[in-house]
Parts: structure tokens; sequence; C-alpha cells
């Protein structure tokens, strides 16, 4: 079979992949899209990520039942996943070709369709398959009560109790959104120390919220065995033995490339298993990238968008081409309140007498009183000699809104004076900062 030219190969429909073929057929360069599952145009994200997953928060507690919430999510993933696909394939010089793609060397990439096998032989290749929930390998992980953080969401019947394998802010964002739709939940962790990262009194916060929804925190758990019982299944640990009617096994993500018959190229994996990159984002095969998730980097949609940025820049110009210039960016954790943070953690700063440590309770913002949502804590940590913002955590209503005005101000290195003295609109919750950073 003789391969087929082409300028430019796209592996995967995620946000830096579909970004990226627009950007090159707007520029009049032909593009093929690859992407293997039609339940994935458009991504991680809109698909079985943010979007859906963030849906069925804002319906949580909102006295909208979990089957009717479900639909509502299912509804708007499938409207954005065709206006995704309409996005590119409408485009005359790229094409969306919904099939499997295989190295055969380094220059040579088979994809297989429902229609046969085609071999192609591009010019550039973008690797942007993503990652997927890690397996937890014990005795009854294949058992159907057992889901991920993909699959839980498609539960349609509310599960009285819920148990979730994993103590991370993914586990806690599907622990807050059912125990807002009535589910009793237990989180069973394996490290010593709940949310080991954050500073005390953040941590604190955050476990009075989850004490307030009754769900319950185990720590230093090493989940064993499932074991069928009834309809229910029994989650055995090494001391005890917990009923539950589902179980969420949140314990991290592994990159998409099992597929992708890398072992035929010279393209290395790093020690977890992600496309090994450089600061260009370009594998040890020359003219071949690897962008979000599978690359092993930040593993946030905005990061992707961002990876796109740094390869448009390097095929057309532009100074900002390297991950190293890439300034901090904001991370936002959508429990009820969300949490979001930029910079540095108290914890993080080894002279405390360098800096001014600046705490604000949410209930004392008006705004926050009028929309009924009191829990949670602000802090900033600012500089005393130069008073630049060098970190900030928010844990209240709307924190995934208000903390990008923070990040504005750390990315041009603005005086905490400058948010402080800001004029805000009333009542709001960026009018905290009047305090805050007062």
């Amino acid at each position: 079979m003789q391969p087929k030219e082409v300028k430019n190969l796209i592996i995967g429909f995620g946000k830096a992949g579909k970004t990226l073929a627009a950007f090159l057929a707007n520029k009049n360069e032909e593009v093929i899209l690859v992407e293997k599952s039609p339940k994935m145009y458009g991504g991680t994200c809109i698909n079985v990520g943010c979007i859906p997953s963030k849906s069925l928060i804002t319906k949580a507690g909102k006295e909208i039942q979990l089957p009717k919430a479900v639909e509502m999510t299912n509804d708007l993933t499938s409207k954005l996943r065709k206006a995704n696909y309409d996005k590119v394939e409408d485009l005359s010089d790229a094409k969306v070709i919904t099939g499997t793609a295989k190295f055969i060397d380094n220059q040579t990439v088979e994809v297989s369709t429902e229609n046969g096998k085609e071999l192609y032989l591009p010019e550039r290749i973008f690797i942007n398959t993503g990652a997927k929930p890690r397996k937890l390998e014990i005795k009854g992980a294949d058992l159907p009560q057992i889901y991920d953080s993909t699959s839980i969401m498609q539960l349609t019947e509310l599960p009285q109790k819920l148990c979730i394998v994993g103590g991370g802010f993914i586990g806690l964002e599907f622990a807050s959104m059912f125990a807002d739709f009535g589910s009793s939940v237990t989180i069973l962790d394996a490290g010593d120390e709940f949310l080991p990262r954050e500073d005390a009194d953040m941590k604190k916060a955050i476990q009075e919220v989850l004490d307030k929804k009754n769900i319950s925190i185990k720590t230093s758990v090493k989940t064993q065995e499932f074991i069928t019982q009834n309809e229910q299944v029994l989650v055995k640990t090494e001391n005890e033995e917990i009923l539950a009617d589902a179980v969420l096994v949140a314990i991290g993500r592994v990159p998409n490339t099992e597929e992708l018959g890398l072992e035929n190229t010279d393209i290395q994996l790093n020690e977890r298993g992600f496309i090994q990159v450089n600061d260009e984002l370009k594998t040890s095969v020359e003219n071949i990238w690897a962008l979000g998730d599978c690359n092993g980097g930040p593993q946030f949609t905005y990061i992707s968008l961002d990876d796109f940025r740094l390869v448009k820049n390097q095929l057309f110009g532009g100074d900002y081409m390297k991950r190293s210039q890439r300034k901090d960016f904001a991370t936002s954790v959508f429990i009820s309140p969300a949490y979001a943070h930029i910079g540095k953690k108290e914890n993080e700063i080894e002279n405390k007498n360098e800096v001014i440590v600046k705490l604000m309770p949410a209930n004392s913002i008006p705004k926050a009183k009028i929309l009924q949502e009191t829990d949670g804590l602000l802090k900033a940590i600012i500089d005393k000699k130069t008073n630049k913002i060098l970190g900030c955590t928010l844990f209240c209503a709307e924190a995934h809104e208000l903390i990008n005005i923070v990040k504005t101000a750390v990315d041009n290195d603005l005086k905490a004076e400058v948010l402080a003295n800001q004029i805000y609109t009333h009542p709001t919750m960026a009018e905290a900062f009047n305090d805050l950073f007062g």
C-alpha cells in the first residue's frame, strides 16, 4: 500500500488538536484530524471531563434529580460534540477521520476505519490523544458497581451509599456533587494525610465544609478487594469492610498511548508512561509533537490550549514558543464552594518573616450572604518589601472566576494595593479583594 502524503496529521480531537487543525486549515494548509471515537469529538473536556462534570455539579442541590441532570448534561455534550466536529470538518482544507491511528515507523502512520486501512506520510505529526482514568488493579475491580470518573456520570439512579477510592481533588469534586444530590459518601484515601499539599487553615476550611455534607474521609486506607453482595458491593480494606451501592475509583489518570504503536518509533516515554517532550513539546523524533495531557504536563484544558499557542508560534512566528516561558497558571476545583489557587502556598514560603499572610472568612462578604454560600476562606500571601502578590487561595463562591483577576495581577507584576484600591461593582464577590488585599 502506497502511503498518501499529507502536510499535517493530528491524532486526537482534544483542545490542542482541534484548535490547531482549525488554525492550520485557515492558513490553507492541508490537515487530517484522526479521532478514534465518535463520542470524543472535541476531546475529554467536552465529553467526559470539565463540561459534563460541572454541568452535573451546578444541578446538584438545586432540586433537580440525578436522572434529569444526567439527561440535561448528555443533551449539552451532544450539541457541543457536533459543533466541534462541524467546526473542523466544514473547513475546506481540513478532514476529520473517525478511526485508529498507529505508527508503522517514524514517518508512516496507518489509519484504520470501518472502511479499511490507509497509510499516511505526513510532513508533520501532532499527537493529542489525552489521558484516561487509572484503573485499580485489585480483585473485583471489573464489577458493574465499580465506576471511574467517566462512567459514573452516566448513573441514572442515585446511589444511597457511595464509596470513593482516592482522596484527591477529582474524588472530592464527585464526593461534593453526590452529597449535594443526596448520597451518603465515604472517601478512602491511601495517603497518611488528607490533602497533604494544602495549608493547614485551608485544609481545615475544606474539611469543615465536607463535614457539613456528612462526607466521611478515612486516611491510610488501602483498598484490597471488591465483592458483590446482592446488588451492592462490599469494599474490603486492611481494617474494615464498607458496603456501598456504587464505588468510584479516582486514583489519577494515565496517557492514551497504548494503541499508537510507539514501539515502532523512536518516540520516548517518561517514567510515568507519558510521551517525553522537550521545552518546545517536540518528541525525540523530528517533526512530531505531543500536546495536551498525553505529554505529561499539567492535565488541564487550558494548558492544552496553551500547548497549541506554543506550537502555532513555532510554525508561524512568535516569541512565545517554549513551556519555560509559561507564566504561573491558576487551578480550580469545583467542590462546593469552589476552590482556586495561584502562586505559592504558605507552607512553601521558607522565611515567613518576609511575607504578609492575609485571611478573610467568606461569610464576611455581602454577596456570599446573598448567594447563601457563606462557607469558606480567602487567603493572600504578599511580599513585605515589594507588596507583590506571591500567592492566593480562594475557597468561596465564584472562586473559579475570581482567581482569574488575581492571575492577571500576578502576570503583570502588579502590587497588592492595585487590587485593594480597585473600584468593584456591588454587590459582588470580587469586591472582597478591597479587604483581602487592603
